[in-house]
């Protein structure tokens, strides 16, 4: 038996371990956010503070994951996860408890949309520990062939979250607890996946070897060396063209829901299984692309961002033309399949892009925007409630726009001067995002 192969054999209790996690959390993530217009509309909340419960969240995890990162150099990864999944048990379980209390009127819609806000917020500080720790502790247990697919199956774990979570979502909305049930059973099983990491995950990392940088003051992520990432010539076009992308899948995600419940004309409560059905279509839809189509056609980040967003825009074209249900539910999974292309695309550009030594970087920089982009979601839902189609109409703009970008701009035309298997593979890979989305 060679070395790589006990070395494989060694990490497969660890790894299946992890990827338990990832699907966790991508499980009560989407889990939720399929439920949030139905709840929204039961209590009384307008559509657009429903859409805002995840933006302060959003903000809070952008800004603490490199710091989180940070500590889990200095205490090690172990800890790290265990925290994370502890505060996105809490989170939820607050959650759970607040929706409860709305739905049996024991408070004014405002002030439960002031504690669900609070209560989802907690998982954007806390709750984002476990994912660069996660990350961390994958990649130190990997030789740097096995990396990238060891990371591919990784994201994986949280694309096959996004589709189950929406699925098993209607499963608990039971009679007590109706709509907070989901959240009440998403918080029990990640309550099991900590105790399964406190039990079963070894941990082999060693705080202050070597190659961890000296412990010093924790500083702020915009401030030192990395915040030049932002304005370094070679990523800033990769920024731009993701934050407006996920930008657009947020908004759209988000305002699903909504446009279900109208165009069917039922109660929330009824329409619930219309919109799980169409957020798992949508969800094997973007799975698709990244566990099959992007290495099956070799597509490199260049052709992911420009087919991508060509095929987002006419998604969103079909959705704001659409007649009926069925219409909504197939340009949904169209533009799901098109952002399922387009994120990877500009993940692995940016990673490309830049030296080994400014990896850690792009990757914080990027984590960054795809947990800010949920901020603007309000915005589009509140075009929504004015202008129905207005919301696919602004989206369809944006991806056009950066279908264009991606064409003309030369650092974005450059991308991947290497071999065309290689950027398959990294463009397979895909960070998660706050909202799981």
């Amino acid at each position: 038996m060679t070395g790589v192969t006990q070395e494989a054999r060694s990490n497969r209790g660890p790894f299946a371990i992890l990827f338990g996690v990832s699907v966790a959390t991508a499980l009560g993530n989407t889990g939720m956010l399929s439920v949030l217009p139905a709840i929204g509309r039961q209590i009384g909340i307008p559509d657009a503070m429903v859409a805002a419960i995840f933006s302060l969240s959003a903000v809070l995890w952008a800004f603490t994951s490199p710091l989180w990162a940070r500590q889990s150099d200095l205490r090690g990864r172990k800890p790290l996860i265990i925290l994370g999944l502890a505060g996105f048990c809490i989170s939820m379980i607050l959650c759970g408890i607040v929706v409860s209390a709305g739905l049996h009127h024991l408070a004014p819609p405002m002030v439960i949309f002031v504690l669900f806000l609070l209560s989802r917020a907690l998982f954007g500080g806390i709750g984002s520990a476990a994912n660069p720790a996660t990350q961390a502790y994958m990649a130190e247990r990997t030789s740097r062939q096995e990396r990238t697919q060891t990371m591919a199956t990784l994201a994986g774990a949280f694309g096959l979250g996004t589709v189950v979570g929406p699925l098993l979502a209607p499963l608990f909305v039971l009679p007590v607890v109706g709509l907070a049930g989901p959240m009440f059973a998403f918080a029990a099983i990640a309550a099991i996946m900590l105790v399964v990491v406190r039990r079963g995950l070894p941990e082999t990392f060693k705080p202050g070897r070597g190659d961890t940088p000296p412990r010093r003051r924790l500083g702020l992520p915009w401030r030192g060396e990395s915040a030049a990432l932002w304005r370094d010539p070679r990523l800033k076009p990769f920024l731009i063209f993701g934050f407006l992308v996920a930008s657009c899948q947020t908004a759209q995600t988000q305002t699903l829901g909504f446009l279900i419940i109208d165009k069917l004309g039922l109660p929330p409560v009824k329409a619930q299984g219309f919109i799980t059905l169409a957020m798992a279509a949508g969800a094997v839809a973007g799975l698709l692309a990244q566990w099959g189509l992007i290495r099956m056609f070799r597509m490199g980040p260049r052709e992911l961002m420009r087919w991508g967003v060509g095929a987002a825009a006419l998604g969103n074209v079909v959705v704001a033309l659409a007649p009926d249900y069925a219409a909504v539910a197939i340009g949904y999974a169209i533009a799901s399949l098109g952002y399922g292309f387009a994120r990877p695309g500009f993940t692995a550009g940016a990673s490309l892009s830049v030296a080994a030594k400014d990896q850690a970087g792009a990757a914080g920089a990027i984590a960054a925007i795809n947990g800010l982009n949920v901020v603007v979601a309000p915005l589009f839902v509140l075009l929504y409630e004015r202008i129905g189609w207005g919301p696919f109409a602004l989206n369809t703009a944006i991806l056009t726009a950066m279908l264009i970008f991606a064409l003309r701009e030369a650092v974005l035309r450059a991308v991947g001067e290497v071999g065309p298997e290689q950027e398959a593979t990294i463009a397979g890979l895909e960070r998660s995002d706050e909202g799981g989305v």
